[in-house]
């Protein structure tokens, strides 16, 4: 019997209709609940008397039982009730149990004092006043020097030399024949003395002259001024004009502090204001100053203009040269009480900084995105020129988190101002752009850690280590200097860790120790000049990385305790990752300066 295919057509149609309604009864009272979107039951407690249960860190997660959360592997936790009606829905959401887990703490914005520490470096000069050129005051043969080398101490009227003078043998003659006629002629006799004191002879020597009836052959050149022979520009034998200068003597019981101040720095600082400042050779002893000169004109080859502190030095402790830190608690007197804001409370996207405003609205907590206009930045904060107001409360802590849900949510973010499509389910590889890059940087992190873990430590001589430790200390300027974006800086102060590095004796270690010393020892030097040959200061920075990590290990293997920190960018090396040693908890990144300064995070204390 032939079926036409209208009855086929139909007869499949109520076949595949109970099919589904079989399908309806058997699966209607299931419990569990998977993947709902944000937007399906977004505000449902309890499907189907069933609790539903979510992810405090991935709010969009709803599943009808509890285990672990799909993203994250967190254990899931109960979905609150209905937070009512009224709530922005471009907030974030955020239970008090997912904001302890995210470490989410918040603050009430306020206006301060901006007061910002501004670190500087600098050096111990003489005191361009007190330097004096000690000149002969007659022409002659230097027939002897008491003063033979630099450094010497002299005191005001000390011979410093002895000259033979033909003119002033001729002048002591004259004098003689002036003697015998002064009473006749005085006014010759006045003449002949005004002579002999014109070329600094003093009375009681021009009296001696008198008495002994005798030209003399030698006299001395005494000391004008005391202090300490920082020239000596002729020797035995040499012959001198009248006025021509034979010593440079400094007076050093007052010096000069001369610091670089970078042009971002110049506005908060004024003459008069205090420094603080200390040098390595005097640990634990802190010096003050005021600012007596700030230089108006920048120097065009390293862009910074010295700032001069006039500095007491009576005992001599402070000498010419000796490297200085020095410390400005500065103010601006024109932005007092200015909003400020913690710098963890800022996230930053290049072109816009915002932060997570805490909202009152509804039940429970709930975060905005806000874009802000920031001033200068301080020590560890921000001012805040527009965007936020005093009073409002806003993440000073775990903003990421907040940020990283409302990325989940599809809701604006750091990275999507706009918003988008909120991530549900198992991730399958599609994570927005922003996650990804944080879990390859975790993950590139954990890596590098793996690959730089050190284990073998060798024994060597407390000189070795301390060598080490002064490698450290000359590492720091180049770091500063690429952190300041000035490749002319850092190849100079590579030049110095270089004769830091030439400087430490391999002799001090031992057997396997030495071996190792000498493979790091090629690796410090290579990094180190191509640091000094770079003009370009991304080359330059590519060069830090090796330099670092070889630094690194070699304190490491040699148990060098430095008093620092080791920290790493993941962004760094074209996002390769690299690490850098610091002194200083604050991460200042050398390898973006200004475009990225604070990115990236401490990975080890060498304290």
């Amino acid at each position: 019997m032939k079926i036409s295919v209208q009855k086929l057509i139909v007869i499949g149609l109520v076949i595949l209709s109970a099919g589904l309604l079989i399908g309806w009864f058997i699966f209607s009272g299931s419990t569990s609940v998977k993947n709902l979107s944000a937007d399906d039951h977004s505000h449902t407690e309890v499907i189907n008397g069933e609790t539903v249960w979510t992810c405090s860190m991935h709010p969009q997660i709803r599943q009808g039982e509890p285990g672990q959360c799909p993203i994250c592997g967190m254990d899931l936790i109960p979905l609150e009730e209905d937070e009512g009606d009224g709530i922005d829905p471009m907030a974030i959401s955020m239970s008090p149990t997912a904001m302890q887990l995210a470490s989410v703490a918040t603050a009430q914005a306020g206006s301060l004092r901006p007061v910002k520490n501004i670190q500087l470096n600098g050096k111990v000069q003489e005191d361009e006043r007190l330097v004096y050129s000690q000149t002969s005051h007659f022409p002659g043969r230097i027939e002897k020097l008491m003063v033979n080398f630099t450094g010497e101490y002299v005191k005001k009227g000390q011979p410093i030399a002895y000259l033979y003078s033909p003119e002033l043998v001729t002048a002591q003659e004259e004098l003689f024949e002036a003697y015998k006629i002064r009473e006749k002629q005085p006014n010759l006799y006045k003449a002949a003395r005004e002579k002999l004191k014109n070329w600094k002879l003093e009375e009681a020597q021009i009296d001696a002259v008198i008495n002994t009836g005798e030209a003399k052959d030698e006299f001395p050149i005494n000391a004008d001024h005391s202090g300490y022979v920082i020239a000596k520009n002729i020797n035995l034998g040499d012959h001198v004009k009248a006025g021509q200068a034979i010593y440079e003597i400094a007076d050093l019981s007052q010096v000069w502090v001369l610091f670089d101040i970078y042009e971002s720095d110049l506005p908060w600082i004024s003459r008069g204001d205090s420094v603080y400042f200390t040098v390595a050779s005097l640990p634990g002893k802190t010096f003050e100053g005021k600012l007596d000169f700030i230089d108006p004109v920048i120097n065009p080859q390293t862009r910074v203009a010295q700032a001069r502190v006039v500095v007491d030095n009576i005992d001599k402790k402070l000498k010419p040269e000796m490297f200085a830190s020095g410390l400005i608690k500065a103010e601006l007197e024109e932005r007092k009480d200015q909003l400020i804001i913690p710098e963890s409370a800022v996230l930053w996207t290049g072109k816009r900084s915002v932060v997570y405003v805490k909202t009152s609205e509804g039940k429970g907590l709930h975060f905005m995105m806000r874009e802000v206009v920031l001033g200068p930045s301080l020590e560890n904060s921000y001012i805040v020129e527009s965007g936020l107001v005093a009073g409002e409360e806003i993440a000073v802590s775990g903003a990421f988190s907040i940020d990283a849900a409302a990325q989940l949510s599809g809701k604006p973010s750091m990275m999507a101002p706009e918003g988008g499509a909120a991530m549900i389910g198992h991730n399958h590889g599609e994570m927005n752009q922003s996650s990804s890059q944080m879990d390859h940087s975790k993950h590139l992190l954990s890596e590098q850690l793996k690959v730089n873990k050190f284990d073998q430590t060798y024994a060597s001589d407390p000189k070795f280590q301390g060598q080490l430790q002064a490698v450290f200390n000359a590492y720091l300027p180049v770091k500063d200097a690429l952190i300041q974006s000035d490749a002319k800086t850092a190849s100079q102060e590579a030049e110095n860790l270089q004769a830091t590095i030439d400087k430490v004796n391999m002799k001090l270690v031992k057997g396997e120790g030495h071996i190792e010393w000498m493979k790091d020892l090629e690796v410090l030097q290579e990094s180190t000049e191509g640091i000094v040959r770079e003009s370009d200061i991304e080359k330059a920075r590519m060069m830090l990385s090796p330099l670092s990590d070889q630094l690194y290990h070699s304190l490491k293997k040699f148990e060098v305790k430095i008093g620092g920190y080791r920290q790493f960018c993941p962004m760094a090396k074209n996002n390769q990752g690299a690490f850098w040693l610091s002194n200083s908890e604050k991460i200042l990144n050398p390898y973006f300066g200004d475009a990225m300064l604070t990115c990236g995070e401490i990975t080890e204390d060498l304290n």
